[in-house]
């Protein structure tokens, strides 16, 4: 497998206060992991900045333009009690972008079977219309909508593992069959959504799980309800949005993983991206807030990424 590895020194610049949980810091622990020689076969690249008017594939122009004005000068402005911007919050959200739409650019190609997107801000908490949970965009979502704009995709999935629901990617596609969200996150839990029973128009299939639970009801919880939607579904290419909060070391949540565990379900994501999307897998990192958790963690993805 040809795995690409997208990063920017720009990430590093989306700043927050001090004791965030969302912090440069993360990043920091990620680059470290993937120095070490296990990972000398990743395809590393500088992640372009995006097209701004790719975020209209997900968002109105005038939540965009809301976005846009909330960037400071200087210091740090508050967009609600959990998210902020600095002065280079903008570039890095754009670049972000433009790194996802790249790597969709890249398995549609050749140029990479699947890549991972080691970018921050997160997204999929940013709904149509209000940026919320750390997340400016939703970056997911303007590359599901990308992939269908410029490769003329008809079905893309997002899988969401991040411990905390994707409230945003739900929200967007809510009422379009073309895109499957599927998402496992722990309940109750921020945001408050996620139930069984939000199912949109089909096309919605979430997986909660209860506190302090572990591998094994994680596991079940994709065997049993996302891998068979997955399948169901065949979709022409999956979007992970790998968030690896649900690590039991994580500081915001209760679930109990290892990094087998994102071993485990990296392979199984990577078995139907063989059986339906001929491979195209695109990831992109989300959530993770430990930083030992999120480092071993994003190396058993990214090392499964690799190995196919």
């Amino acid at each position: 497998m040809t795995t690409r590895l997208y990063t920017h020194p720009i990430f590093l610049e989306h700043l927050t206060p001090p004791g965030h949980p969302e912090r440069p810091d993360r990043l920091r622990a990620i680059e470290r992991v993937l120095d070490d020689e296990a990972f000398a076969g990743l395809d590393r690249v500088q992640a372009p900045e995006g097209d701004e008017a790719t975020i209209l594939y997900a968002h109105p122009a005038d939540f965009v333009a809301r976005v846009r004005a909330a960037i400071p000068e200087e210091g740090i402005a508050r967009i609600d009690a959990d998210t902020t911007a600095s002065p280079k919050s903008w570039q890095a959200a754009i670049t972000a972008i433009g790194a996802a739409n790249a790597a969709v650019d890249d398995v549609f190609s050749g140029r990479a079977d699947n890549a991972f997107v080691a970018a921050r801000p997160p997204g999929h908490h940013a709904e149509k219309t209000t940026a919320m949970g750390f997340c400016l965009f939703n970056t997911a979502a303007v590359a599901a909508r990308y992939a269908q704009k410029k490769h003329g995709v008809e079905r893309v999935a997002v899988v969401d593992w991040d411990v905390h629901h994707g409230n945003g990617t739900q929200d967007i596609f809510w009422d379009d069959p073309s895109v499957l969200y599927c998402s496992t996150h722990q309940m109750p839990l921020y945001p408050g959504t996620g139930a069984k029973s939000e199912t949109g128009a089909g096309n919605i299939v979430n997986a909660p799980l209860a506190p302090q639970t572990g591998s094994e009801v994680f596991r079940d919880a994709f065997l049993s309800r996302v891998l068979p939607a997955l399948d169901n579904f065949a979709p022409d290419l999956i979007i992970v949005s790998a968030g690896f909060d649900a690590h039991h070391r994580d500081p915001l949540a209760e679930i109990n993983l290892t990094e087998d565990d994102f071993d485990w379900v990296t392979g199984q994501l990577m078995q139907r991206a063989a059986r339906h999307s001929g491979n195209r897998l695109v990831s992109l990192l989300e959530g993770g807030y430990d930083l030992q958790g999120l480092a071993f963690s994003v190396a058993a993805h990214v090392g499964r990424l690799m190995k196919g």
